[in-house]
């Protein structure tokens, strides 16, 4: 038998008292507060979290719960009823009938290795890598390496932004040309056909492509990997990896909020809360607090670009 000694005892007791007092008061916070759950974009997840924390702190009667999942999943679980506010970085589809809340501004950065020379893509020669029509750095003024592309999963925010903006933007403009020539599809030529379904495909992201979760792990691989390219929340970008200029234009707040089409960064989502029918009093609370002067002072100070102008 192994015998307890009074320091032991001692010790234990006033282990099991802490233990008991954390779990008294962890139970008295849940029990006098209403809880708030946001669900969805692990692009605005981040952002969410500091303002829940912010929140909370101030907070005894509301507490603020925040988990990612995807956009996707964010509006499943509004739908089911599972969370009060769905997060989405993306705009919304015309049959997705929720209210949308735009609380920011996000540019979708394409990153890069930083030690890569390539400062400056087109977005069709994005398009193209992400297609597998281009597959080397040399054939866009770099160094004579493979392309690896890093991607985001099906049903993120921020790959269908990309794909939206970036391969269906760059192959409609091939396949409303083709269709304008060709009324009739009885009377186009076999190799007018072949480039239709060429640019058809360069529409989609390639499956050959490396898939990751979240905005963090895209970085990882990319900061990791000195021919690789991939694209993320230009909020979350930092100093590890280099965001390149689209068509000229470097991302950075002041170009996403620039109204000269010529100097404005082309790729621009919205960062959103998204509602199924009225909130909650206490959802609603959360929402005034993060549409308020400080909460936007803050997501700005974060790298996004504020939804609300204050006096």
């Amino acid at each position: 038998m192994v015998r307890t000694t009074p320091r032991i005892a001692a010790c234990l007791l006033i282990a099991v008292l802490a233990t008991a007092g954390g779990l008294l008061g962890g139970c008295s916070r849940n029990k006098s507060s209403r809880a708030v759950k946001a669900v969805g974009s692990t692009s605005i997840q981040p952002f969410a979290e500091l303002l829940a924390e912010e929140f909370n702190d101030d907070q005894k009667e509301v507490y603020v719960e925040v988990q990612g999942g995807g956009s996707t999943t964010g509006l499943q679980a509004v739908e089911d009823g599972t969370a009060n506010i769905g997060m989405c970085s993306r705009g919304l589809k015309p049959e997705e009938k929720y209210t949308p809340v735009v609380i920011a501004y996000d540019g979708v950065a394409v990153v890069v290795h930083s030690s890569n020379p390539v400062s400056n893509l087109t977005r069709q020669q994005i398009a193209d890598m992400f297609a597998l029509k281009v597959t080397n750095w040399n054939q866009v003024g770099g160094r004579d390496m493979p392309v690896r592309l890093i991607t985001r999963e099906e049903g993120s925010g921020t790959r269908e932004a990309f794909t939206k903006m970036v391969m269906e933007a760059t192959a409609d403009k091939v396949i409303k040309a083709i269709k304008a020539a060709y009324h009739d599809p009885a009377t186009m030529p076999a190799e007018v056909k072949h480039q239709l379904e060429q640019a058809q495909a360069g529409a989609r992201i390639t499956m050959r492509s490396i898939t990751e979760p979240s905005n963090g792990s895209v970085k990882a691989l990319v900061e990791g990997d000195p021919g690789a390219i991939g694209y993320m929340s230009l909020g979350q970008v930092g100093t590890e990896v280099k965001a390149v200029s689209v068509d000229g234009v470097a991302p950075s707040t002041a170009s996403v909020l620039e109204k000269d089409p010529k100097k404005r960064y082309p790729l621009v989502r919205p960062f959103l809360f998204v509602l199924n029918g009225p909130p909650t009093a206490e959802a609603q609370k959360f929402i005034d607090f993060v549409l308020s002067k400080p909460s936007q002072d803050l997501l700005e100070k974060q790298g996004l670009v504020r939804a609300v102008m204050h006096d």
